[in-house]
């Protein structure tokens, strides 16, 4: 019989995503020293000046300083790991589509697939939601402006009524960068309830694309947009 393949513990997996953002993040080992350490200076000051006389309370006190540590510890590790991941990610082709799918839920379609690619590896991506119809490209603004319009007044033609918001990721000043596009797109005004929402998307689905899929881009990874 084949071996299964065995999965890594909880206490295992968060010391991968510690080695790996410690590769990026060269602070992250002291702020999370910092992060737990912390607390339970405080509790231990506060157990000796208000219940030094009590050694129970005291050692409660101490246990529930180690436990805040603990939590704030693994807040700091994940906030400072989703920072390096998004680092990483950063000036990579394609990583606009793996963070539209990734960090928007329900009520949004999106797909990791471009519906414009330019020679330059400039890419446009799109989601609909309950915002409306969202256009970012990916590159400097001078080459991916005419992209984004271009994919913006092909929707206008077939749905008119429907809001078209352009944004741009890269390193221009004013784009967006990869880890603000989930609090962006969210933060939009709805505009759509959830069937309209997958009304839009057939009638975009329509438009078809002949896409050439540059080098960087592997097809085989490429899948559909489903509902979140």
């Amino acid at each position: 019989m084949a071996k299964r393949t065995k999965t890594p513990g909880r206490i295992a997996q968060m010391w991968q995503v510690y080695t790996m953002t410690r590769r990026v993040d060269k602070a992250v080992t002291a702020l999370l020293l910092l992060g737990f350490l912390a607390p339970i200076a405080v509790a231990v000051i506060v157990g000796l000046v208000f219940f030094g006389s009590s050694i129970l309370t005291l050692i409660l006190i101490i246990v529930i300083g180690v436990l805040a540590g603990v939590v704030l510890g693994l807040y700091i590790l994940g906030k400072r790991a989703e920072t390096a991941a998004y680092d990483q990610m950063a000036g990579q082709p394609g990583a606009t589509g793996a963070v539209l799918t990734s960090v928007l839920r329900r009520g949004w379609i999106t797909s990791d697939t471009p519906i414009a690619v330019n020679k330059n590896r400039d890419c446009v991506f799109r989601a609909v939601g309950r915002g409306g119809i969202v256009l970012i490209g990916e590159g400097p603004i001078s080459r991916t402006n005419r992209m984004v319009g271009d994919e913006a007044r092909k929707i206008t033609r077939v749905i008119p009524n429907v809001t078209v918001h352009q944004f741009f990721v890269g390193p221009d000043e004013g784009s967006l960068q990869l880890k603000e596009i989930g609090k962006t797109l969210r933060g939009l005004k709805k505009s759509l309830n959830a069937r309209e929402v997958s009304v839009v998307e057939s009638r975009l689905a329509s438009l078809g694309s002949a896409l050439p899929i540059p080098k960087g881009i592997d097809p085989r990874r490429v899948r559909a947009g489903k509902p979140r």
